[in-house]
C-alpha cells in the first residue's frame, strides 16, 4: 500500500480508490499493520514537551495524542477491526485502561469479541447491515452481511496548551456479496482532547456528524453505539460465564469473572453494578483499581441534543461499555422498536464526553459535568 499522499498542510487522505468494491488486495498489508502499529513506537518528530500534542503521521496511519510529551491515545486506522479507533486510553497517571488485544495481548486478558478494540463508533443495524460486529474474523460466507467504515481524510489538528483538536472523515459502505458496496453515510467526526490542569484529568468530547447518502434506517439492535472495551481489571468481579449472540444469532463464549477484576458501574439514576445494563441515563461510570493499586474512573456523559436521549447503557461485567441510544425493545421488551431514520442528504449529530479520572467519583461531580457538557454542546 503506498503512503497516503499529501493533500495540503495538514491534510491527508487515506481512501483508496473503491471503484472496484471492497479492496480485498489490502487485507494481508492490513492484519501486519493491526499488528504492528499500535506497538510501533512514535517513530516521527517528538511531540512537544508541553501541552496537548495532536501529531498526524501519515506513513503510520495514525495520530498521536501526548498530553506533556506521554501518550494519551491514537487515532488509528488501516487496521484490521473495518473502522477507525482511539487506542489505547491512558490514564492521568500513565495507566492504561483499555484492553489490549486484538493489538496486543497482555497477560490474562480475553480473546473474545475481536471487534473490540480501544474505543469506536458504529452500529449494529444500519439498513439492514452490521457495522458493529465486522472485522477480519468475520468468515468469508458472512461478509456480506457487514458494513465497513473506511477512513476518508484527517482534515484538520490543532494543538494547544491544555487541549487539542481532530477532524476527521470516513464513508460507511455496505457488505455486498460482489465485493461492490454501496456508500451509505459520510461522517464527519471532531475529536476535542483537553485536561484539567489542576487535577490533570482528561477528556474526550466526540461530535459525529453523519450524512445520510441514501435514505438510512438504523433498526433498533443492542450493538451500538460509542463502545469502548476496558482492560481486565475494570471487568465486572460479579461477571458470570455465558453465550452472547449478535444480531446476526452468532454465538460468542464468555468466561466468567476475570482473577483480579475490580470494576463497577454506576448509572445516573442509581443503578450500580451489572443491573446497569439495559437501563439509561444521563452518565455511567466504571470504578476499578490495578495490581498496583491505581485507580481509575471512565466515565461516559449522554447529551440531551442526541437522538435517543437518556442513553440506554449497553454494559457488560466482560469489559464492554457503551452508550447505545439506538435501541429500546432490545433492552426493554414491553417498548415498540425504536428506528432512528436519516433522510437522504440530511444529517444526524451524536455528541459524547469521555472522562478518565484518577480518583473515586461521587454522582455530585458526575452531575456537575453532564450540565457542562449539555451546555457545551445544544
Amino acid at each position: 500500500m503506498n503512503a497516503c499522499p499529501k493533500r495540503e498542510p495538514r491534510q491527508y487522505s487515506c481512501h483508496p480508490e473503491r471503484s472496484e468494491g471492497s479492496p480485498l488486495w489490502l487485507l494481508p498489508l492490513l492484519v501486519l499493520m493491526a499488528l504492528i502499529t499500535p506497538l510501533a513506537p512514535m517513530l516521527h518528530a517528538a511531540p512537544p514537551a508541553k501541552g496537548v500534542a495532536v501529531t498526524p503521521n501519515e506513513t503510520t496511519h495514525r495520530v498521536d495524542i501526548t498530553f506533556d510529551g506521554q501518550p494519551f491515545t491514537s487515532y488509528l486506522w488501516a487496521t484490521n477491526q473495518r473502522k477507525p479507533v482511539l487506542y489505547p486510553l491512558i490514564a492521568p497517571d500513565g495507566t492504561t485502561v483499555t484492553r489490549g488485544y486484538p493489538f496486543a495481548m497482555r497477560p490474562g486478558e480475553r480473546v473474545d469479541h475481536p471487534h473490540h478494540a480501544g474505543m469506536w463508533f458504529n452500529y449494529g443495524n444500519v439498513n439492514g447491515f452490521d457495522f458493529w460486529n465486522n472485522s477480519d474474523a468475520i468468515k468469508p460466507e458472512d461478509r456480506s452481511k457487514m458494513g465497513t467504515i473506511y477512513p476518508d481524510k484527517v482534515v484538520s489538528t490543532t494543538s494547544g496548551a491544555n487541549s487539542g483538536e481532530l477532524t476527521v472523515t470516513s464513508t460507511w459502505i455496505s457488505g455486498s456479496s460482489t465485493g461492490k458496496g454501496d456508500k451509505l453515510i459520510a461522517q464527519t467526526t471532531h475529536y476535542i482532547f483537553s485536561r484539567d490542569p489542576k487535577t490533570g484529568t482528561r477528556t474526550i468530547d466526540q461530535i459525529d456528524t453523519l450524512k445520510a447518502l441514501v435514505p438510512i434506517t438504523f433498526n433498533d439492535d443492542k450493538e451500538g453505539l460509542l463502545g469502548i472495551r476496558v482492560a481486565s481489571w475494570l471487568e465486572s468481579p460479579e461477571e458470570k460465564s455465558g453465550i452472547f449472540m449478535d444480531a446476526n444469532g452468532h454465538p460468542t463464549t464468555v468466561a466468567g469473572a476475570t482473577p483480579g477484576a475490580t470494576g463497577v458501574y454506576l448509572a445516573s439514576e442509581g443503578v450500580k453494578g451489572p443491573a446497569v445494563w439495559s437501563t439509561r441515563g444521563r452518565w455511567c461510570t466504571l470504578t476499578g483499581h490495578d495490581a498496583n493499586g491505581h485507580t481509575a474512573v471512565i466515565a461516559i456523559i449522554d447529551n440531551p441534543a442526541n437522538p435517543g436521549y437518556p442513553t440506554y447503557w449497553h454494559a457488560r461485567g466482560y469489559g464492554l461499555f457503551a452508550a447505545n441510544p439506538l435501541g429500546r425493545s432490545i433492552f426493554d421488551p414491553r417498548q415498540p422498536p425504536f428506528k432512528d431514520t436519516i433522510a437522504e442528504g440530511a444529517i444526524a449529530t451524536f455528541r459524547y464526553r469521555v472522562v478518565l479520572y484518577t480518583h473515586p467519583v461521587e454522582p455530585a461531580e458526575m452531575n456537575k459535568e453532564a450540565d457542562a457538557f449539555a451546555a457545551a454542546y445544544k
